[in-house]
């Protein structure tokens, strides 16, 4: 997951940035605590990095799931690690996400995804890539257009929360995306992809990590 991510989008991020816009819709609350403070104690204010430090320390408590014991149990790649970065960047840093991480950056995703407020990313893991037969996937990590229809249709507007993301999502793609389950026990998509680690959090995005790719409906 070494591999950077922080390159200029290119004309297809620019001409997706108008379609992501609608993502806001799931608009997370922030929380302080300045009500908290009084005017001769400044000392005891909190600032939003106190905020998201705060959000940090508790990140591997709201996730679930087998995959999660891949997660990395401290340092930039952990549940407290993503917690503090955008999602593009907190993917770079999961030793679960490599191949998607290549997948961004070859389709010039990456500063948009970080900078797009509130979404839901449906993420396949290594072991999920490793399913697609070698040349197909070749195929579809040099062909930028197609790329990006299929990691788009794995991202939904707002910040989704397990008790919220069952039921039928319209997807960045376009196309709609649906989610069966409850509780801890959730498939996405037609190819039934199981969440093997939810209600990861980042600073802009939540993700559930899923062992298949997705495919968008037009191109099954």
């Amino acid at each position: 997951m070494n591999r950077s991510l922080r390159r200029t989008t290119g004309l297809a991020a620019l001409a997706l940035t108008a379609t992501f816009t609608f993502a806001a819709c799931g608009g997370s609350d922030s929380e302080g605590s300045a009500s908290d403070t009084t005017s001769d104690s400044p000392s005891t204010s909190q600032s939003p990095s106190d905020d998201t430090s705060s959000a940090a320390a508790d990140a591997a408590a709201q996730t679930f799931g087998a995959g999660c014991s891949a997660v990395p149990a401290d340092g930039a790649g952990s549940f407290n690690g993503m917690a503090t970065e955008p999602v593009a960047t907190a993917a770079s840093a999961n030793p679960a996400l490599k191949t998607l991480v290549a997948a961004v950056g070859a389709a010039g995703l990456a500063d948009t995804l970080n900078s797009t407020e509130d979404i839901t990313v449906f993420a396949p893991t290594d072991d999920a890539f490793a399913k697609v037969p070698k040349k197909d996937l070749d195929g579809l990590l040099a062909d930028k257009a197609t790329l990006t229809k299929v990691l788009t249709y794995h991202v939904v507007p707002g910040q989704l929360s397990p008790e919220d993301v069952a039921g039928t999502h319209k997807t960045l793609e376009g196309e709609d995306l649906k989610v069966d389950g409850s509780g801890e026990d959730f498939t996405v998509g037609a190819s039934k992809a199981v969440v093997v680690c939810g209600n990861v959090p980042t600073a802009n995005a939540t993700v559930y990590l899923i062992d298949s790719v997705l495919m968008p409906p037009s191109m099954s």
